[in-house]
């Protein structure tokens, strides 16, 4: 019988919160099914069958932390159904329908919530908050908690046995932007103090329109919260894209025949990730207390969709040709725009591109793709007037900018890139070099 294991999707994942399950006990799965949402210390994601039949057994309730490799469910004939929870997990880890939360495996289990032991006579009746490390909490939590200063040991956890999710260190986050939060009351003994209740920042009024977020916006806005938590730079290069444009279309014309064709931004793409390859320490990563730098080169393209931002990754870009380039990139805003995009497809990236030109914006500043050191916004062609020979004329510009992670690299090494990617724009034959 197939078992549904929770998979590693990202270097520094350990563990994974399975928030809730989609599927119950009886249904019949098919490859591709979403069986349940997963919450990691960077995501939440979903967690797809890889078989098909019926889903026999839920191993681990809802709520639960699960070490990478660990079963999560049983896929069979349907002929060993176990209808009742089975204890995979720990007795403590009572069912929860929790935010949703995408994948990211973990190899250790959260620890038992101790005994609160009685105070000692000698210590005064305002103990010192119980240590983070003594918490129930999931690994987004910790992680969200960190980055914003917030001692994790003053909240209350509004998860299965009182564990401490992201909402309730969202909830403080916004209590204090609000500044409505109050000083944490000092616990008695080992016990956490409570945090006052979440404050609303907006009321509805009655003629306001209440649009529900999609999980897609929920979790993008969440992405992006903890990127302006990243010291981040701006650097912007001015392009002459006549050749570039003259390029494209005689590549267009050599393609009319196989019924392809190449974008402006299928050049940036190819473009960007032969400059990663020249400079391959923008091509990283902030990984904690070390720089990560990757060996593959994969662009990951922002695609705007009715629910939100999505940013598929064209693989190993820099050893791609422009014609290949061009058809992938067709194909996941396609599936992008259709809700069809799988795991593989969105996970893995080392550098994104985000272009507005479309929609006539002359320039623009990106937000960074954590864990992404670097992301290009590419503005629209604006003719702009240049003397030539003594002569007047219009030659089309776009403006670049580059937002670059300041704990990753420093301008002049960014600035080095972004050069070196404006020469290659400009002389467009070695693109395809």
């Amino acid at each position: 019988m197939p078992e549904v294991i929770m998979p590693r999707l990202s270097d520094t994942m350990e563990e994974g919160e399975l928030s809730r399950w989609l599927k119950n006990v009886g249904d019949t799965i098919h490859k591709g099914d979403v069986l349940a949402e997963i919450e990691t210390d960077k995501a939440t994601m979903d967690l797809e069958s890889f078989d098909d039949g019926i889903l026999e057994q839920l191993l681990v309730p809802a709520g639960a932390l699960v070490p990478i490799g660990q079963a999560v469910a049983v896929i069979g004939d349907g002929t060993h159904i176990v209808e009742a929870d089975a204890p995979a997990a720990p007795a403590a880890e009572a069912p929860a329908a929790e935010a949703p939360a995408k994948i990211a495996p973990a190899t250790k289990k959260a620890a038992e919530a101790p005994a609160t032991p009685a105070a000692p006579e000698a210590v005064p009746a305002a103990a010192a908050p119980v240590a983070p490390k003594d918490l129930r909490t999931s690994p987004l939590a910790r992680k969200i908690a960190k980055e914003h200063n917030i001692d994790i040991a003053t909240l209350t956890g509004t998860g299965p046995q009182g564990r401490i999710a992201r909402a309730d260190v969202e909830a403080r986050i916004t209590e204090l932007e609000a500044g409505t939060a109050a000083e944490p009351a000092a616990p008695a003994a080992s016990v956490v103090a409570p945090a006052a209740p979440a404050a609303a920042v907006i009321t509805p009024g009655a003629d306001d329109e209440v649009v529900a977020i999609s999980r897609i916006r929920k979790v993008t806005a969440r992405r992006l919260t903890e990127s302006q938590a990243v010291p981040h730079f701006f650097l912007t290069s001015v392009v002459d894209v006549e050749r570039l444009v003259a390029f494209r279309a005689e590549v267009n014309v050599s393609l009319a025949a196989l019924g392809q064709k190449v974008s402006i931004n299928d050049l940036f793409v190819r473009a960007a990730a032969v400059t990663l390859r020249q400079h391959p320490e923008v091509n990283a990563s902030w990984g904690g207390d070390a720089i990560l730098r990757h060996p593959h080169v994969n662009v990951g393209i922002a695609v705007a969709t009715d629910d939100g931002l999505l940013v598929p990754v064209i693989r190993d870009t820099d050893t791609k040709s422009l014609a290949t380039i061009a058809g992938e990139s067709v194909a996941l805003a396609g599936k992008a725009r259709t809700g069809s995009l799988g795991l593989a497809d969105m996970t893995g990236g080392t550098f994104s591109i985000s272009n507005l030109g479309m929609f006539g914006i002359d320039s623009f500043t990106a937000v960074l793709n954590p864990p992404e050191a670097a992301i290009l916004a590419i503005g629209a062609a604006t003719d702009v007037p240049v003397i030539r020979d003594g002569v007047l004329v219009a030659v089309p510009k776009v403006k670049i900018t580059l937002t670059v992670d300041h704990r990753v690299l420093d301008g002049a090494v960014a600035a080095g890139f972004l050069r070196d990617l404006t020469k290659l724009l400009e002389e467009p034959l070695r693109i395809v070099i």
